[in-house]
């Protein structure tokens, strides 16, 4: 069953030197880009990570130092890639927690910010999981009843994820947990409420910011400000991701903002 659209629907996938975002990089990177009328675009790039793939992900993926020796850094096909998520809503595998926030700080690395207020995000392996609970070869298996052949290449993995959500689509029309629209699958697959895209930050039941790990786990962003007003300056030196940092500078500003707005108004009713 084809996915309704009301705008592009960019699926995509990574294949990285590591799974720590702010210290990994990407060696190849696969978007389907799928429009409205059904049209596929798909952009693929190997890429130079300026650093040693360890032999493990060389086993994994197949993709081997000397694969990506003469490929552009990221840096040089940053913009590219940039225009063409322009207007896209994403969807992947395990994207939410992984390929979404890794791709943000690599574009925050080279000086891109990239947005992602606005769009939609689709974690086919959170529909998955919550239907069946499997992994990627197994949901192929069982949705697709076709064997996973390359696994862990970024363009085959992602063309896979494309065609289990349309299988999601169909086998489970009429079961009422999500309807065939981006707005529907986005709330339906976003199974944590995340200030943060890694999950550092979270939002309580109040809507209000708390961080979400650490010594300071389960307490609100502005009581640790109070408490401990170095906090933020210790977080800001640390190996967390870029697009962290910035969202907690961001609540870092408002917080003094507000101080700042009370003491005037302290002053002012004197």
């Amino acid at each position: 069953m084809q996915i309704s659209l009301t705008r592009p629907l960019a699926f995509f996938d990574l294949e990285t030197t590591g799974l720590t975002i702010g210290l990994d990089r990407i060696i190849e990177i696969s978007v389907l880009k799928l429009m409205p009328d059904g049209t596929r675009d798909i952009y693929t790039r190997r890429v130079n990570p300026e650093m040693k793939i360890p032999q493990l992900v060389v086993d994994l993926t197949g993709i081997s130092n000397d694969d990506v020796k003469d490929a552009p850094i990221f840096s040089a096909i940053s913009v590219e890639l940039k225009q063409f998520l322009d207007g896209c809503d994403l969807a992947g595998y395990n994207s939410n927690k992984f390929d979404v926030p890794f791709l943000v700080d690599e574009f925050y690395r080279v000086n891109l910010e990239f947005d992602i207020t606005g769009r939609k995000l689709i974690d086919v392996q959170n529909i998955f999981h919550k239907m069946e609970q499997r992994t990627l070869a197994a949901a192929y298996k069982f949705y697709c009843e076709k064997d996973l052949v390359n696994a862990h290449s970024a363009e085959a993995d992602i063309t896979a994820t494309y065609e289990i959500l349309e299988a999601q689509l169909k086998r489970y029309e009429g079961a009422g947990q999500f309807e065939n629209n981006v707005e529907s699958l986005h709330k339906f697959t976003n199974m944590f409420n995340t200030v943060d895209l890694a999950g550092r930050m979270v939002f309580n039941e109040k809507g209000e910011e708390i961080f979400n790990f650490g010594k300071h786990k389960g307490k609100k962003v502005t009581d640790v400000f109070d408490a401990e007003p170095s906090y933020y300056s210790w977080f800001e030196k640390a190996d967390f991701a870029r697009q962290t940092k910035a969202v907690l500078t961001k609540l870092w500003e408002r917080y003094n903002e507000k101080k700042l707005a009370d003491l005037k108004g302290k002053f002012s009713s004197k």
